[in-house]
């Protein structure tokens, strides 16, 4: 399909300045805001291979209406609008490549009123832009200062664990969208002229202490307690727990989201190590003919997804590490 462009907000590629333009812009597919399935983008797949990944995929489906409502409250403690958080999304799709993506986000994104067009708001939506750009594709490059940036343009404590479930989560469901329309065969669409740099790796640590501050047991609420107390005996999670609570909700979502998305990983292929290694750094290239090897090599697609499903949750919580804490 010939790519259509327009001006203003609705831009496939998101502009960070604040943007006046006239209601009647279109984004780039605005039909792309419709589906039904917010989180898979009504990808017409197979019965069996939706029931066997419903463990995992009614959490995620139920993330995107808690992180991405149509219009939502701000105060004092939780700044951020609905064009802020739909923003932040679009941005990580970018940064990723899968157009399905960008296309919902953008689509979402273009009837919202922005910010005022103050150098204030101009900044404060530029830095979470950036940050968003670079925990999304550059982890390794957020150090305090990156940190401290949001600290500094409003953000509170509540925000930052929002943003960077949003960044984790975009980067998630990227990975998702890419294995599924590689398992349909579905090919690879690029964005002319638009080149994508390959992901660099969060770096690992054996050794993790929190930056942000944590929920203090006399201060938190029975859903916050009750949160802490399930998801700390997970070792995925025990020690992101007491950060992810500020937000509960969001915690007990991605905590049923790793349950239900683990498995026993086979001993390590050439075929499977080049499907990870690919989606994990260029899932805007992922498609089928990294899949199919692993169907070709006698796993059952169902499993093959669940393996691939895997490493991308295995990403989105190594950038949440990145966030909001480092290495003692």
């Amino acid at each position: 399909m010939e790519q259509r462009r327009f001006s203003g907000k609705g831009h496939w590629y998101h502009e960070t300045q604040s943007n006046h333009a006239q209601t009647d812009v279109l984004p780039l597919v605005p039909e792309a805001a419709n589906v039904d399935d917010r989180f898979l983008l009504d990808l017409a797949l197979p019965d069996e291979i939706v029931a066997a990944c419903s463990g995992w995929l009614t959490p995620a489906r139920a993330l995107c209406h808690q992180l991405f409502p149509l219009s939502i409250p701000v105060n004092r403690l939780h700044t951020l609008s609905a064009y802020d958080r739909l923003s932040t999304a679009l941005t990580v799709a970018q940064a990723c490549g899968v157009q399905r993506l960008c296309n919902h986000y953008a689509a979402l994104l273009a009837p919202l009123p922005g910010p005022d067009s103050s150098r204030e708001s101009n900044r404060r939506l530029a830095q979470i832009t950036q940050y968003a750009r670079q925990l999304a594709s550059s982890p390794d490059v957020i150090d305090d200062k990156a940190r401290n940036q949001l600290d500094e343009v409003g953000l509170s404590t509540y925000d930052i664990v929002v943003i960077n479930q949003i960044i984790g989560f975009i980067g998630f469901q990227a990975r998702v969208v890419a294995i599924f329309q590689a398992l349909l065969g579905h090919p690879v669409r690029w964005l002319p002229g638009h080149h994508i740099q390959p992901h660099t790796l969060p770096a690992s640590h054996d050794a993790w202490m929190p930056l942000l501050p944590v929920v203090e047991l006399r201060y938190a609420n029975a859903h916050q307690l009750e949160s802490l107390s399930r998801w700390q005996s997970e070792p995925a999670l025990e020690a992101l727990t007491p950060v992810l609570c500020h937000e509960p909700t969001l915690l007990d979502l991605t905590g049923e989201i790793l349950l239900n998305s683990r498995a026993e990983i086979p001993q390590t292929s050439p075929a499977l190590s080049a499907a990870v290694e690919l989606l994990t750094r260029s899932p805007d290239r992922f498609s089928a003919a990294q899949f199919t090897p692993l169907t070709d090599q006698g796993l059952q697609g169902e499993y093959a997804i669940t393996l691939l499903t895997q490493s991308a949750f295995d990403g989105w919580l190594n950038r949440l590490k990145v966030a909001f804490g480092k290495e003692e």
